[in-house]
């Protein structure tokens, strides 16, 4: 199913504070991931503090943008018209394919690729200008309780 709002906007206000993706905080990185067909794809204009050397996007923010986009995508296939359940990261494996230029908008693809009631296997590219730079793979699994407030 195909949203308008994106699958962060869904989180419940308690878990919405993620530095990537959290739409309570105000310092991250508010990336939003929509779905689009089988895939979950977002968009990122890297700033210039977002640098490793000049001209050139840090790999840690490459890694933090597949990491919350992969959260996203797993949550995709079970998000209702107001809600998404939340995904923690089990692994996540990243290759750096190509330099990553600063500036131009990052186009960030995701699909699952196994599924179980308790884990989702994402694969994921980003992609500048139509050239991936990035593929990822992520090992998505159900937030533990233990991670929930008590109450």
């Amino acid at each position: 199913m195909e949203y308008m709002i994106s699958i962060q906007d869904l989180y419940p206000d308690d878990f919405a504070h993620c530095y990537g993706c959290g739409r309570k905080n105000s310092s991250g990185h508010q990336l939003k991931s929509y779905v689009d067909g089988d895939h979950v794809v977002a968009h990122f204009t890297p700033l210039p503090h977002h640098i490793a050397v000049p001209g050139f996007v840090y790999g840690g923010l490459l890694a933090s943008l597949v990491d919350c986009h992969a959260m996203a995508t797993a949550a995709s296939a079970e998000a209702t018209e107001s809600t998404a359940p939340r995904f923690v990261t089990a692994s996540l494996l990243v290759e750096y394919l190509k330099p990553t230029p600063l500036g131009p908008v990052l186009e960030i693809h995701g699909h699952v690729t196994e599924r179980s009631s308790r884990k989702a296997v994402v694969a994921l590219t980003v992609s500048v200008s139509g050239t991936v730079t990035v593929r990822a793979e992520v090992v998505a699994v159900r937030m533990p309780k233990t991670m929930e407030p008590a109450g």
